[in-house]
């Protein structure tokens, strides 16, 4: 598979971890992906991909694209032959801006781009992509879209400084402390951050912690799960164990398995680092 990745310019870096263009054949014709730290913006240019959010919704299928903000359980993505498309991986807070509704209102449920900004908009956008001379010209003209549509957002600095020392501790700070130092109300900082992330701060934490436990194991190497767990804060092996089923729906062993599965399988392909193969 081809990527193509960049971080935008100011004042979008501030919002965006980086814009990319993906193309080629998914390794596996259905992926799960835990919950991370980030929101997704994907503008579809080939067949349509399939989206399921859990045992009890029905899966969607997505012709345009689609915008998921912050997950709070694994996400299953059904791919075609082919796939094709261009996207954004927002900070926890860089969506918001480009709403027209608070994010908790789609908290857990993708919906489709044009639901977002229009079928006219989101059609143009898809024809000028499509008509772009490679993934570089695709990715700038993305990030113009994103410069037109910024615009003021109430509260983004509180939940910004907020999400950023979550971020810097890797969830492992009292959110007590968070909302002392900012001198709002709990009841006030977690209504921003459901308005702005879709989640309470309490559960970004949540996720911080466990994306970087995940990304700390070395697939390659025997795993010592407890001193793991402990390491990072996790009460006992029994609350790090549930936090890796509320978070993936696997055991960390189960986990492991299938990402080995994965690494032997693909070998240094695009998608290894987070999305899981679904058997």
């Amino acid at each position: 598979m081809e990527y193509v990745s960049r971080v935008p310019r100011p004042p979008l870096d501030g919002l965006i971890d980086d814009l990319y263009y993906l193309e080629g054949t998914p390794p596996y014709a259905r992926l799960m992906l835990p919950p991370m730290p980030a929101a997704l913006l994907i503008v579809n240019l080939g067949a349509p991909f399939r989206i399921h959010g859990g045992t009890d919704t029905e899966p969607a299928e997505y012709a345009d694209g689609c915008v998921i903000t912050m997950p709070t359980r694994a996400l299953e993505f059904g791919y075609p032959l082919r796939t094709r498309s261009v996207g954004v991986h927002f900070k926890p807070w860089g969506l918001a801006p480009f709403l027209p509704m608070p994010a908790a209102e789609l908290c857990d449920r993708p919906v489709t781009i044009e639901q977002v900004w229009g079928r006219p908009a989101v059609a143009e956008l898809r024809d000028r992509l499509a008509a772009a001379y490679g993934p570089r010209e695709m990715l700038t003209l993305l990030e113009q879209e994103l410069t037109r549509r910024l615009g003021e957002t109430a509260g983004l600095g509180l939940v910004r400084h907020t999400s950023g020392v979550i971020a810097a501790t890797g969830g492992a700070v009292a959110i007590g402390d968070l909302r002392a130092a900012a001198g709002v109300s709990s009841t006030h900082l977690a209504q921003r951050f459901k308005e702005l992330i879709g989640i309470t701060p309490k559960r970004l934490a949540r996720t911080h912690r466990f994306a970087a436990t995940v990304f700390a194991i070395n697939p390659a190497d025997p795993i010592d799960w407890t001193g793991l767990a402990s390491g990072a804060g996790y009460f006992d092996q029994a609350h790090f164990d549930h936090e890796f089923r509320a978070f993936t729906g696997l055991t960390p062993t189960r986990y492991l398995e299938v990402r080995r599965r994965f690494l032997r399988e693909h070998p240094g392909n695009v998608l290894d680092s987070w999305p899981l193969p679904v058997d």
